[in-house]
């Protein structure tokens, strides 16, 4: 399965295509789609330039979560910056 992610640009957060096609920051909520239809989903992302940065897929569970095969990339987009544990999501836990 795949999901579609992205950055916002207002404010730089990780999000996630959901079912209802906005932007969610939670990834249990992204929608997920089969190879063959995410290519599409992602073209129509990639067009949305006006709200969100560089939108392409991950892999995800069908339950919405990583599968574990995760780039260290995304590791470090979901867990906040890696400099200071008093700034990014890791401060907000």
């Amino acid at each position: 399965m795949k999901a579609v992610t992205g950055n916002r640009l207002d404010d730089g957060a990780v999000v996630y295509l959901a079912d209802d096609d906005r932007w969610t920051a939670d990834l249990t909520a992204a929608a997920r789609f089969d190879d063959d239809d995410a290519k599409d989903v992602l073209a129509a992302a990639q067009a949305r330039v006006k709200e969100i940065a560089d939108a392409y897929l991950i892999d995800v569970s069908d339950a919405g979560a990583p599968t574990g095969r995760e780039t260290l990339r995304e590791t470090i987009r979901r867990s906040g910056p890696t400099v200071r544990l008093d700034l990014g999501y890791q401060a907000e836990a």
